[in-house]
């Protein structure tokens, strides 16, 4: 698996006035597309919490807007793996929109942090993680 994709439709809450998705709405839907991706290889982070006693928490996070997504559109999100650190990872996340053309409607980078959930310090990722993360590693085949 190189990427995960997946697909989501604008709805009448994710819109402004003008109709067009607002801005602070794209980072909900990168954060469920990774929620997506991370099942997808088998990486619940229920599991990760629940077994482990982690959590992975958004360190930083850009976004670089370049089309509008409307209501009803269709997007597609595209998460890939850049970088994996023993604590940290640092994904990209395109969304287009899936009619049409499918122009990119803005791009997320984030990177997210391991960390304990008892006193919330890093911790290393656990190798069964980092092997399932690695399958979406950009350019992977």
């Amino acid at each position: 698996m190189a990427t995960h994709k997946v697909t989501f439709r604008v709805y009448y809450e994710d819109t402004d006035a003008g109709g067009i998705v607002y801005h602070a709405r794209y980072l909900g839907f990168a954060e469920r597309a990774r929620g997506e991706a991370m099942r997808a290889v088998d990486a619940s982070v229920m599991e990760l919490l629940n077994d482990f006693g982690l959590c992975f928490v958004v360190r930083q996070a850009s976004l670089r807007y370049r089309a509008p997504l409307r209501l009803d559109d269709l997007m597609e999100i595209e998460t890939a793996l850049i970088e994996m650190t023993p604590a940290r990872l640092k994904l990209c996340q395109t969304i287009r929109n899936a009619g049409g053309e499918r122009e990119t409607a803005v791009v997320v980078d984030v990177e997210l942090a391991c960390l304990r959930a008892a006193d919330m310090k890093p911790a290393k990722i656990p190798p069964r993680w980092r092997d399932a993360i690695q399958k979406l590693e950009a350019g992977e085949a």
